[in-house]
This record gives structure tokens, sequence and C-alpha cells, in this order.
């Protein structure tokens, strides 16, 4: 009768040595690509957070570099047009003609005798030399200018080659005063009226005169 081969019982302690090595090495191998790749996972993860926080801080500072800029610039162009101005108003003042003062050369007359020292004011004596100009302008001659008892304001002006007077006021300009006085000086001339006592120029539109 044939015999059986008998075969020995499998034991896993009984393996070889060399087996149990190179499963403990793969699982090795295995662990370590894990924990490198999970490693290389949160280094790339770190490093993008990283890199948003740098754009972030970068994009923070061309904000405020390129308002900064803004500001600087609205800065220097207000100084300038302030400047700007200010030298205009500089050139204005400069070039702006300073007001010319008129001095009488004609004899001032005050008749009021109870008047005190210094009824001729200057503005008065300015008024004067005003007018005194004004009649030259249109080729009169004034000889003098009176100031009436007890008035104020009233001037009457003499003029060459004419018995009457013309009666002004301070209060009205010299040049429509003038102008007014020449209309009714030529009037009376067209109707060969050359004997009057006075002109009234004190009102506008109402220049009256007084017979001789």
């Amino acid at each position: 009768m044939a015999r059986r081969a008998s075969f020995p019982d499998k034991d896993e302690s009984k393996q070889p040595v060399l087996v149990r090595r190179v499963a403990n090495r793969r699982s090795t191998l295995k662990s370590g690509r894990t924990i490198g790749e999970q490693r290389e996972k949160f280094e790339t993860a770190n490093e993008r957070m990283i890199a948003r926080q740098k754009d972030k801080r970068q994009k923070r500072l061309r904000v405020f570099l390129v308002s900064f800029g803004f500001a600087t610039l609205a800065a220097v162009l207000v100084g300038a047009y302030l400047l700007l101005i200010d030298r205009s108003g500089e050139n204005q003042l400069k070039n702006k003609p300073e007001a010319y003062v008129y001095q009488p050369t004609i004899e001032i007359v005050d008749e009021d005798a109870t008047a005190a020292e210094g009824k001729i004011t200057s503005r008065m004596q300015e008024y004067i030399g005003q007018a005194e100009a004004d009649f030259r302008s249109l080729g009169y001659q004034p000889t003098k200018a009176v100031l009436p008892t007890n008035t104020i304001r009233e001037v009457d002006f003499y003029l060459d080659g004419h018995s009457g007077f013309i009666k002004m006021v301070i209060d009205r300009g010299t040049a429509v005063s003038v102008e007014d006085a020449d209309r009714m000086l030529r009037y009376l001339a067209d109707q060969g009226i050359t004997d009057f006592q006075y002109i009234d120029v004190r009102l506008p539109y109402k220049g009256g005169g007084g017979g001789g």
C-alpha cells in the first residue's frame, strides 16, 4: 500500500525572516510615501497661504502708494494754484495805476467869514481841482472857485469870458456837472444870451439859470 507524503503544517512563525523583512520594508516605504505626500501637501498649502498673504500685502502697498501719489499731486497742484493766484494778485496791485489826486490851481474863495479855519477840506480841494481839469478839457478857462456863505457842499465856478457862474455840488460827479454846464452854455449862446447870473447844475436834468 502506497504511503502518502506528509507535509509539515504551515506556521507563520516558521516563515523565513527574509519574507518578513520584505513585507516590513514595503509597509515602511508605503508609510513613508504617505507621510511625504502629506508633508508635501501641507507645505504646498502653507506656501500658497504665504503667497496669498504676500500678494495681499503687495496690493495694499500698491493702493497706498497710488493714493499717496494722488494726494501728493493734488497738494502740489493746489499749492501751485494758490501761488499763481497770489502772484497774480501781487501783479495786479503792482500794475494798478495809482489814483491821481487833483490839485486846484485857481483861486479858492470862502465867503463864510464866520467859518472856522480848515473849512476847505482835502475832499473839497480835490473836487475843485478835478472840476477845473474837466472844464479845461472842454475848452473853458476857470478863474476861481467860491464857497458861498452858509453852504457846505456847494461850489461856484467862474469861467473866463462869462459874466455868470456855475453852481455845482460835491455830492455829484464833476464830469456830469461840467457836461450839463457846457450844454447850458451852448444853449444860451445859440439863443444869443451872453449875460446871465448863474447856471445851476446841482441836480441832474434840471439845469437852470438866472438872468442878468
